[in-house]
């Protein structure tokens, strides 16, 4: 009898144990409907986040690059990173102003190994300008009466006229919170349709949102209709109306 009483006992324990610990079909669909919930909730924080985060990386690039230029222009007389070369007027789309900083970067720096001159959200640049993201105003290293000049055509054919660069001073920009210095090339950070035809892009265009540094090492993202309209219309940094005199943002 006890033996039979421990098995009825037992047998019972069994089935409550079961019934307790058991999921019915019903259950684990309400689990499985709470858990798509919480992570539809979760993943546009998530993605939000990411691309904070891309863009707080993108903007510590800009930083890095501006403690080089500053190193450069401490042992090169003030004058911004400019070539002496007659025939080297073209420096802003990227390549041909990294070996002023590169020096002042560590390591080798080349389109194999691009350190802070690329922006991990650019994807065009990275087959072109060699990895470089971050142009170069040409008013950093182009006279303000000479770009004041400047005559403009639709496909902004005077940004490649032979115009040697004439050196600019860093005291000799009028308002350095005001005036960009560098900045991304494409909105990386904030995807448009952009035209396809090269002079309809990048610093021309009307569309996106950019990192930018300015020439008293402040960086801030702005969006392109918070820039001032240049010589040619457009918020372009290269043409600024005075050059390293004038102003760029606010608007």
């Amino acid at each position: 009898m006890r033996k039979a009483g421990y098995l009825i006992l037992d047998a019972r324990y069994s089935k409550s144990n079961i019934r307790k610990n058991g999921f019915t079909i019903v259950e684990l669909l309400v689990v499985i409907a709470i858990i798509a919930a919480v992570m539809a909730m979760l993943l546009p924080g998530l993605g939000k986040a990411r691309a904070m985060a891309y863009r707080l990386r993108c903007a510590t690039n800009l930083k890095q690059i501006d403690l080089a230029f500053q190193a450069y222009m401490d042992n090169n007389n003030d004058i911004y990173p400019c070539s002496n070369d007659p025939n080297h007027y073209v420096l802003w789309p990227g390549r041909n102003w990294r070996p002023f900083v590169a020096p002042y970067l560590g390591g080798n720096i080349d389109g194999n190994n691009p350190s802070v001159l690329w922006c991990q959200k650019d994807l065009y640049s990275k087959l072109n300008y060699d990895s470089t993201s971050y142009a170069y105003s040409m008013s950093s290293y182009q006279s303000p009466e000479k770009i004041d000049t400047l005559v403009y055509t639709a496909q902004h054919d005077e940004q490649f006229l032979n115009m040697p660069p004439i050196p600019q001073r860093r005291t000799s920009v009028t308002k350095p919170s005001g005036k960009i210095i560098i900045g991304e090339w494409f909105s990386n950070h904030f995807l448009v349709n952009e035209d396809s035809r090269w002079w309809c892009r990048g610093w021309w265009s009307w569309a996106g949102k950019r990192n930018y540094l300015f020439a008293d090492s402040h960086v801030r993202f702005l969006d392109t209709n918070d820039i001032r309209p240049a010589l040619d219309g457009n918020p372009n940094p290269n043409v600024t109306i005075h050059g390293i005199r004038g102003i760029d943002w606010p608007r």
